[in-house]
């Protein structure tokens, strides 16, 4: 069967009325495009849409999703939000909970920075939006690139340079929740070290943003744990880099157009932002605003 379905192709493949598919386009309820005016609809995009139970009536409804960026924490984000204008609210419980809120319809967006044991990470976003359960109609947009890394003790008195010295060491090492980007990246250089996880003086309870893991450090509760140079510098800690990965916001494409996003996406482009990642340091804006993926 081809990728892109015709409208009668579409109906017959969905077992549905022409009538009853084109009430869904106009619902924008199905995944569909228009070129030369007419209908066509990918029909992988069409899998995933039944997949996901998306003909319930209850998700046609499309109840407006609340203004909530959900997902990944992080400094210049959060600034980001409130500088432009946005009246977006921030919702950080890491990277995998806020792409499961979205699916639900309970943040407009979510703010993701994903990493796979293996693979290549630089597409771990794209990769996962791509397959997302109900988010056959998800728009990736670049944030920023971060450098991710150990934050330490100022000084690093114990010398730490990577994960295999944090092993080696018996450093103190706090954690990030499951489903965290973060401890995504965590369990992902554990797997490259030929570590495991429960060989290593873990800190409880778990830190739920970066900030939290600088709280930890700076009380002395532990040595050390992942999270961005911007978040070691904010904190007056010290930072031994590992990474730069990519941080990106999903959205619906519907959403994409509502005011809120509309004016975090045009700020994405400014000066100011540009300058207030360079302020924070560890942030690459050079692509802010980008469409990285579409469903």
């Amino acid at each position: 069967m081809a990728e892109l379905l015709t409208t009668d192709e579409a109906a017959t493949y969905l077992r549905l009325s022409e009538r009853k598919l084109y009430e869904l386009v106009a619902n924008g309820a199905v995944p569909c495009t228009k070129v030369t005016g007419k209908w066509l609809f990918p029909k992988a995009a069409l899998d995933r849409w039944l997949a996901a139970g998306l003909l319930a009536p209850a998700a046609l409804a499309h109840a407006p999703a609340p203004p909530i960026v959900g997902g990944s924490h992080d400094p210049l984000l959060e600034w980001a939000l409130r500088e432009s204008g946005s009246r977006l609210a921030g919702l950080p419980e890491g990277s995998e909970a806020g792409l499961q809120r979205l699916a639900r319809g309970e943040v407009v967006a979510a703010a993701i920075h994903l990493h796979r044991l293996d693979g290549d990470d630089d597409a771990a976003n794209v990769d996962a939006v791509a397959i997302a359960p109900g988010l056959h109609d998800a728009v990736l947009i670049a944030f920023a690139r971060r450098e991710q890394g150990l934050i330490v003790v100022a000084g690093n008195p114990l010398n730490l340079s990577d994960i295999a010295s944090v092993a080696a060491k018996r450093a103190k090492l706090a954690l990030r929740p499951q489903g965290a980007g973060a401890q995504l990246l965590l369990l992902s250089l554990f797997a490259h070290a030929g570590l495991a996880l429960e060989t290593l003086a873990t800190v409880k309870p778990v830190a739920p943003t970066g900030p939290d893991i600088a709280q930890a450090v700076r009380a002395g509760r532990a040595d050390c744990g992942i999270a961005t140079r911007s978040v070691a510098q904010a904190a007056g800690l010290g930072f031994v880099p590992l990474l730069w990965e990519r941080f990106d916001l999903v959205m619906r494409q519907r959403d994409y157009f509502l005011p809120g996003l509309q004016a975090l996406a045009s700020f994405l482009r400014t000066e100011a932002f540009h300058a207030r990642g360079r302020e924070l340091t560890g942030y690459d804006t050079a692509e802010a605003g980008d469409v990285r993926h579409v469903n």
